[in-house]
């Protein structure tokens, strides 16, 4: 059919009817109308040519064009033309100038038609999926209601109006069976653009999903005057949700619970019976965790910040209820808290108590020469080493109940002989092991400390100036969601991390390898950096 006898509107209204059905720009079938022209006159002009189609979007009109640009070297005639050349089209043609020759109007044949169709339809879907991703992007973290659309080995298709998404079946709750027509409500948890087009993926086990379930039955939370600061589950089975309040009137506790359990309640029918605890956040850790293991009583917490470890001592009576079945509790506790727990009962705290109390009794006879008396004496008052004993204020031995001056001076003078025998001991055994006078000059680093790294092939400044922070001090790592214990050279002799750090970078400056001053503009830089206002420039 010859495009000039056509009705010129009714490309128009073609594009109009098209846009409204995919609800896209109908600009955008309008561009795809006239790529797909132009792909259909280089099937009758040739493919190498550069035509161009150009529909008025008032009149419907269609104009067909081929351009060619001016250049000094022609490379391609088909698209290229020298300058003159470009005289017989231009008064004074110059470089980069482009030559537009209108082209006479064309039928269309049926094979250039069914290109141009598959070329509309090609756009019209790049356009719809487009859409479609621009919808749902900004949509990450809400809750989205569907139809089952169908189920594809234990996957879920689901209809969300616009578009589809997928549950998968590790995202279902106790492996719950949906059929299609089924109405489903789920976390959107992430939206990915690929080639097939965009891909929404939904869960029902995430954490999130909980907690915007009780911001949709707590009004509470969705004014923001509750705050849900953690959530850990066992979908299905049970979950742990930590809330707090800003306002002193309202408990979070009792309102997130609502009248009679109502509140609760539909979060549990949503979850397929999934059991909730409902925890006041605390901001210190340990008084947090004492409400997390509940309904266990918890006798004693110890929290190592550092390793990000919480030691709970419990009455030997609620170990299981602490722990929980197959270590559900405390499982979902330490999630809750972002620290690994270690339970113990009181009588098992007990017995590790007395074995660190001989063990530094003994440590003391031995070192010191002193009686079983003395020993426990020191151990008692809370001295755990040598260089305690060695290097604290003589008055803090005197008030040991029996020590005068000359018992604590005479304490210390052994202790530190004993050190000085060590430490000597330690060098030697060091410089068996091949530590260099370079290693041995850098201070901050005890005798010990040499032993310990020539033992791991460290033995020169430049050796310690490349080991990392972690691994002088230890520290963690995550392996298939389980965090692993890294065990650090120098970690028995109580190193932090900052500590390691700055060891290993005062060895990298005498080294040369690091310049002070670059370190001293960073530190301005990220100081420089935490006052800016967020949203702002600096």
């Amino acid at each position: 059919m010859s495009i000039t006898s056509a009705n010129r509107l009714e490309l128009l209204q073609i594009a109009d009817a098209v846009a409204r059905e995919k609800l896209i720009d109908p600009s955008l079938v309008i561009e795809a109308m006239e790529e797909s022209m132009a792909t259909a006159a280089k099937s009758r002009y040739g493919a190498e040519l550069d035509i161009r189609a150009v529909i008025d979007r008032k009149s419907g009109e269609l104009m067909m064009t081929r351009v060619r640009h001016v250049v000094e070297e022609v490379e391609n005639h088909f698209t290229e033309m020298s300058v003159a050349d470009a005289k017989a089209h231009l008064d004074e043609p110059a470089v980069g100038d482009t030559v537009v020759d209108e082209l006479p109007p064309m039928d269309f044949g049926r094979i250039a038609a069914q290109s141009a169709k598959q070329v509309i339809l090609q756009k019209v879907r790049e356009a719809e999926r487009a859409r479609q991703f621009d919808e749902f992007k900004d949509r990450v973290g809400e809750i989205i209601n569907g139809l089952v659309k169908r189920v594809e080995y234990g996957n879920v298709i689901v209809d969300v109006g616009r578009g589809e998404a997928i549950l998968r079946r590790d995202q279902l709750v106790n492996r719950e069976g949906f059929r299609t027509g089924d109405r489903v409500r789920a976390y959107i948890r992430e939206v990915r653009e690929e080639t097939r087009g965009p891909q929404i993926f939904l869960s029902r086990t995430a954490p999130e999903f909980m907690a915007e379930l009780f911001k949709m039955e707590v009004p509470e939370i969705y004014d923001g005057i509750i705050e849900i600061k953690a959530v850990a589950r066992d979908p299905g089975s049970r979950a742990k949700i930590g809330v707090i309040s800003y306002d002193n009137s309202i408990d979070p506790v009792g309102a997130c619970v609502g009248m009679r359990g109502s509140r609760v309640q539909a979060v549990v029918n949503e979850l397929q019976g999934e059991k909730i605890d409902i925890i006041p956040w605390n901001d210190d850790a340990p008084t947090f965790l004492v409400n997390a293991l509940q309904p266990a009583e918890v006798s004693k917490v110890v929290l190592d910040e550092d390793a990000e470890r919480i030691e709970v001592v419990v009455p030997d009576d609620q170990l299981s209820l602490a722990i929980g079945r197959r270590g559900q509790n405390v499982r979902l506790a330490s999630q809750l808290t972002g620290f690994d727990i270690d339970i113990m009962t009181e009588s098992e705290e007990s017995e590790r108590r007395q074995a660190e109390f001989a063990e530094r009794s003994k440590l003391f006879m031995d070192a010191l020469d002193v009686d079983e008396m003395v020993a426990q004496l020191l151990v008692s008052e809370g001295f755990a080493s040598l260089e305690e004993v060695a290097y604290v204020e003589i008055t803090e031995l005197q008030v040991i109940d029996g020590f005068d001056e000359d018992t604590a001076l005479e304490l210390q003078t052994r202790a530190r002989e004993c050190l000085e025998k060590l430490h000597a001991a330690a060098i030697d055994k060091a410089r068996e092991l091949g530590v260099e006078q370079s290693l041995f000059d850098f201070e901050g680093l005890t005798p010990e400390m040499f032993v310990a790294l020539a033992e791991d092939n460290v033995k020169t400044l430049e050796d310690f100036a490349t080991c990392a922070d972690w691994e002088l001090a230890g520290g963690f790592t995550t392996v298939d969601g389980e965090r692993v214990k890294d065990d650090g050279l120098l970690e028995k002799f109580d190193m932090s991390l900052e500590e390691a750090q700055n060891l290993i970078m005062t060895a990298r400056i005498q080294l040369g390898w690091v310049d002070p001053a670059d370190l001293v503009v960073e530190e301005e830089e990220d100081e420089e950096a935490a006052e800016t206002p967020e949203g702002t420039e600096a």
